[in-house]
């Protein structure tokens, strides 16, 4: 069939509203699809035309059945897929999850009948935006992801179903639109399957994928072939360049390692950064809104790509807090990658506006990091400090002016001199300490809080 691209008058694949003898196959299968799902069902037949509700109630009972009934069709009628789209498309558009976990459920494997119908539902400007939501909504789920479908029936699929579907529509000449609309979205879900699938794999999704790679001749592992589902999202968004980048750097085989997977999501941020400024922004966008929900295992990797892309983003009004919210809780992790990412990212926003305001709320979470026994962190916490002091404006509680002078004090060589003989209150309740004689070379962050200190004495 010819092949039409996406800004024409139709959609590639598509062609709903075409009439022919095909009419009377579509009116034949649905009865026999009613007949078989709804016999027992007469009384409620019966009171159709006196309550509209309960016939619209029968319709969505009936679409589970009907999916089954069209895939078992085209199973058996190559070259007529045709004289089926406008029934896949009325069910899609009246029940659209019923029909995506259907269809998943029933070839899991997306053999050639699955296809058609994927091509149909996802081509069509009816249905191709809310298939196109259900599927990341499964992307999002590991190992499986279960729903109740309209006939009562709980339907559980395997994420890596939903990974083969967007590799195959992602393999032919023209792409369905939504998958453009919602790249940032695919884009972070199958990093987040990466991940997943190189931590755990399940027996029984374990047995599914050998069934796959049967069937498609595909020797991979379930990791590399979300890395290569990966790949072909990111060619078909023309940025090749950015799979090259990483080819060069061996960033695809550092993102299919559990210990360096953080490192490889970062090095992917750089790069989709210095060819897209805007699509780092929405990524970024897109990565707030889930980093309060995403499954805790993840958050490094998504903070990773998060530090690399901050100053894409617009971090006027509500933005803000919500960074500032994320990368607070982070100071707090046991993890030692995420406090030195938050840090990083910290850092990078010293020099905001919309920020550097609100960061005098982190000083005691601040404080409590000079004590942490990673170097770089230490060095990395004086240093916000000291930007931090620069308010005028900003006072600091006595308890925790303090702490931070006790913590600050081991960097020099006289930790023994008294807190109290060099430093001096100038407000009730806060203080600010003077700068301590005999700074030694040898203590690696002396220089870093000896400028803090000079911050502080000079009001700067």
């Amino acid at each position: 069939m010819e092949q039409r691209s996406l800004r024409g008058p139709k959609l590639a694949w598509v062609q709903e509203e075409e009439e022919g003898p095909g009419a009377a196959a579509v009116e034949e299968m649905k009865e026999v699809v009613r007949f078989k799902t709804l016999q027992e069902d007469a009384a409620v037949d019966r009171t159709q035309e006196q309550d509209p509700a309960r016939g619209l109630f029968r319709r969505t009972v009936e679409v589970p059945a009907m999916v089954r009934y069209i895939h078992q069709w085209l199973m058996g009628n190559q070259f007529a897929e045709q004289r089926l789209n406008r029934a896949l498309l009325d069910l899609t558009e009246e029940q659209p999850a019923d029909v995506v976990m259907t269809l998943l459920c029933v070839a899991p494997s997306c053999d050639r009948a699955a296809f058609t119908m994927w091509k149909s539902i996802m081509c069509s400007p009816r249905t191709a935006e809310p298939v196109q939501l259900m599927l990341l909504d499964v992307l999002g789920s590991w190992p499986e992801h279960s729903t109740f479908t309209s006939d009562g029936g709980k339907t559980g699929v395997f994420v890596l179903a939903a990974t083969l579907v967007m590799w195959k529509i992602l393999q032919v000449p023209c792409v369905p639109q939504m998958v453009t609309v919602y790249f940032p979205h695919l884009l972070v879900h199958l990093l987040f399957q990466v991940f997943f699938s190189t931590l755990d794999m399940p027996e029984e999704v374990d047995t599914f994928w050998k069934g796959c790679q049967q069937q498609y001749g595909l020797a991979t592992s379930p990791n590399r072939f979300a890395v290569r589902t990966l790949k072909s999202l990111l060619c078909q968004m023309e940025h090749e360049d950015v799979v090259l980048a990483m080819e060069r750097k061996r960033g695809w085989d550092t993102l299919l390692c559990a210990d360096t997977h953080h490192y490889a999501v970062g090095l992917l941020a750089r790069e989709i950064s210095r060819v897209s400024i805007p699509l780092c922004s929405r990524i970024a966008r897109y990565l707030l809104r889930l980093l309060n929900t995403l499954e805790p295992r993840w958050e490094l990797p998504a903070l990773a790509f998060l530090v690399e892309v901050l100053e894409c983003l617009n971090l006027s009004g509500g933005s803000a807090n919500r960074v500032l919210q994320i990368l607070s809780r982070h100071l707090h992790s046991k993890c030692r990658n995420r406090r030195r990412l938050a840090l990083r990212a910290l850092l990078k926003l010293i020099d905001n506006p919309s920020m550097s305001e609100k960061m005098g709320s982190l000083t005691e979470s601040l404080v409590e990091l000079l004590c942490d026994a990673d170097g770089e962190i230490v060095s990395m916490t004086v240093t916000l400090l000291s930007f931090i002091s620069r308010d005028k404006d900003m006072l600091i509680a006595s308890s925790i002016a303090l702490r931070l002078v006790q913590a600050l004090l081991p960097l020099f060589d006289h930790v023994r001199l008294a807190a109290s003989s060099h430093s001096h209150w100038l407000l009730p309740g806060h203080f600010v300490p003077c700068g301590f004689p005999g700074l030694s070379q040898a203590e690696p962050h002396a220089a870093d809080a000896q400028v803090f200190f000079s911050s502080f004495h000079t009001g700067q």
